[in-house]
């Protein structure tokens, strides 16, 4: 089943702050600036603009699960987490780089030239549809530029993270990846993420579509704070989601491959560059190690103002977590 041929909902325009001299300082492999929709505000490369309708009539299949996230929110936990609960807990077949096991479908539209990474297998339309199902596809696009029938078609595991360690992790990230190579401070980081000036902005246009979607039968909304406090209880909530039956055994053994600290050990799932590791921390209220004062009190306006009219609310600390 396919969405074949729908309208693409949006139009891409070049955000000329991106070829700035300032905002090239911090970001010098943006050397194509970045492209801002409109409406929506998402913002990401001329590549993807000039595949957007591939991904709005991405063919679908009705076993497919997708796991949707803005970025830093969990993805690669909660993607192990459906593929081994999808394929009975194969923990020999999930000795495969989880990036193998679990295309990431926009990533050829990350770079800025057509240079591939050797590093990555090629996701081509004909690798995809050759994958067996259960697909569980990963990515970070917006309801709105998936296909308009996504959620009547497969099931969808979306999963939202407090938008402080978002912003930690992101930041990060962005100094980890060379695709980035940021070379700023965090505050300045913070100031180019609560204006939607990152990869996948605007966060709240993201995650409030999201929330919209939550009481769908065919979405399952978790948050990555639950996730940390009560992985099994998670796990539970995914198995009877995806009308999947573990063994007690098969559970315990689940759990333990997804702490955290596995998962930091886990080749499959983290790699490491000279900068440091892909999977980092993952602690919740780890933003109080980076935050001023003043730059936490920005953030939380920015939330509350993000926020007026929903009844979305995020968990910023935890007193237990894995």
């Amino acid at each position: 089943m396919s969405d074949k041929d729908a309208e693409t909902p949006v139009r891409f325009s070049l955000l000329e702050k991106t070829l700035s001299a300032d905002f090239l300082a911090d970001f010098p492999n943006y050397v194509k600036g970045l492209v801002r929709g409109d409406p929506g505000g998402f913002l990401l490369t001329q590549k993807y603009a000039d595949s957007v309708d591939d991904y709005i009539n991405f063919p679908m299949q009705d076993e497919d699960v997708w796991v949707v996230t803005f970025p830093k929110c969990g993805t690669t936990w909660t993607q192990e987490m459906v593929w081994m609960i999808t394929h009975n807990c194969d923990t020999e077949a999930a000795k495969k780089r989880l990036f193998e096991r679990s295309p990431f479908i926009e990533f050829p539209t990350l770079f800025h030239n057509d240079k591939e990474s050797e590093e990555w297998p090629a996701w081509t339309p004909e690798k995809l549809q050759a994958l067996a199902p259960p697909r569980i596809i990963k990515t970070h696009l917006p309801f709105y530029l998936l296909p308009p029938r996504l959620t009547d078609t497969s099931k969808v595991v979306y999963v939202v993270r407090n938008p402080k360690d978002v912003i930690v992790s992101y930041f990060h990230h962005h100094r980890l990846i060379d695709l980035h190579a940021y070379k700023g401070d965090i505050e300045k980081f913070a100031d180019y993420f609560m204006n939607d000036e990152v990869y996948y902005a605007p966060f709240f246009g993201h995650i409030l579509e999201g929330w919209a979607k939550k009481d769908h039968p065919n979405v399952l909304f978790l948050f990555y704070e639950d996730m940390k406090r009560n992985l099994r209880g998670e796990i539970d909530k995914v198995c009877s989601f995806l009308g999947r039956t573990l063994s007690e055994d098969q559970l315990q053994n689940l759990t333990k491959h997804l702490q955290f600290d596995s998962c930091t050990k886990n080749p499959a799932m983290n790699f490491e560059t000279e900068s440091g590791k892909f999977i980092r921390k993952g602690k919740t209220g780890d933003w109080k190690n980076h935050f001023s004062p003043e730059l936490n009190s920005r953030i939380d306006q920015w939330i509350a103002k993000s926020l007026e009219g929903s009844d979305l609310k995020f968990t910023m600390e935890l007193e237990y977590q894995d």
